[in-house]
């Protein structure tokens, strides 16, 4: 990990958030999360929302670096990553590359199978599908997804082949990129990380336990009622394997700084990489910051490490 750095080193800071995106106001939370640690430890943190304001005013305004708390297309998916990089200004969080991979959830996939990593079976859909095949390959329930969306936007359960069509074209309203993925009942969890190349580390493991059907946006944000355990209850040889692979993850997508992984289990207790978040929530209900804690990090000294690692490019 970064030595620590005094909050004067940072310069100037622009916490990025709001965007357009279908998570604007999840990323509206977590931005005034962050910039509120930020100012709260004397570091000269700026709101930025890069929908309100064009990014040369980045350059123009003197920042000297940017915590990005957008969430989704256009802050989360590299191309935000390729403006700031083109004018060289260090920012928290993954690269182009990895950014525009974790994003897409069918090609991060296709990274970790040729890793020889555990991924749950998956299928493309279409219009032309054969939804009934598709049904048959991978068992029920199943659920149906954009590719490049997140905080399960757009997500569907689908309990009878029946279902799927409506559900293909649920999903395909929010992305052109569709995906059907197989349901695993033996509980969902996730891994932040901290950390880049040969230094990053995985924090403890979190179950998500949810009283709606699944983890939807619903229980996300809004509900009091999903269960977050942390510690998350596993045998110690099973958490070891989980932050493994979580880190094994990150590493085959190029993330560095900070991201989270998410994971299924199946009926048998495997684990299995269902998607990379490369700028996790910052809000009341999110994951990292609770990992961090229960690691000894509290919010605002996971807001200076994140900032500390900036890059650029």
């Amino acid at each position: 990990m970064n030595a620590p750095v005094a909050a004067h080193e940072f310069g100037k800071v622009a916490v990025m958030y709001g965007g357009n995106s279908a998570e604007r106001a999840v990323s509206l939370n977590s931005g005034s999360a962050v910039l509120a640690a930020l100012q709260s430890r004397g570091v000269d943190a700026h709101a930025f929302d890069p929908s309100e304001r064009p990014l040369a005013e980045l350059k123009s305004e003197g920042f000297s670096r940017v915590f990005i708390a957008l969430h989704g297309r256009g802050g989360e998916d590299g191309t935000l990553q390729g403006a700031l990089t083109l004018m060289n200004l260090p920012f928290t969080g993954s690269g182009v590359l990895a950014s525009a991979l974790a994003m897409d959830k069918w090609r991060s996939k296709l990274v970790w199978q040729a890793c020889g990593l555990p991924i749950p079976d998956y299928a493309v859909l279409t219009a032309e599908t054969d939804f009934a095949a598709v049904a048959e390959q991978l068992g029920l329930p199943l659920f149906v997804k954009p590719a490049r969306e997140g905080s399960s936007i757009g997500i569907v359960k689908v309990k009878t082949a029946a279902e799927l069509p409506a559900a293909y074209q649920e999903a395909a309203q929010h992305d052109s990129l569709v995906l059907a993925e197989r349901g695993m009942s033996g509980g969902e969890f996730t891994v932040a990380i901290l950390g880049s190349d040969t230094d990053a580390r995985a924090l403890p493991s979190i179950r998500i336990v949810p009283t709606t059907e699944f983890y939807d946006y619903e229980a996300k944000y809004f509900r009091d009622d999903t269960r977050y355990l942390c510690p998350s209850g596993l045998s110690d040889a099973a958490e070891a394997q989980m932050r493994q692979l979580a880190v094994q993850g990150y590493q085959a997508l190029g993330c560095r700084g900070w991201a989270r992984i998410d994971f299924l289990l199946d009926n048998a207790g495997l684990p299995y990489l269902l998607e990379a978040n490369t700028a996790p929530g910052m809000t009341s209900h999110s994951l990292a910051p609770m990992a961090a804690r229960v690691d000894g990090l509290e919010f605002a000294d996971l807001c200076l490490r994140i900032l500390s690692m900036c890059e650029v490019g």
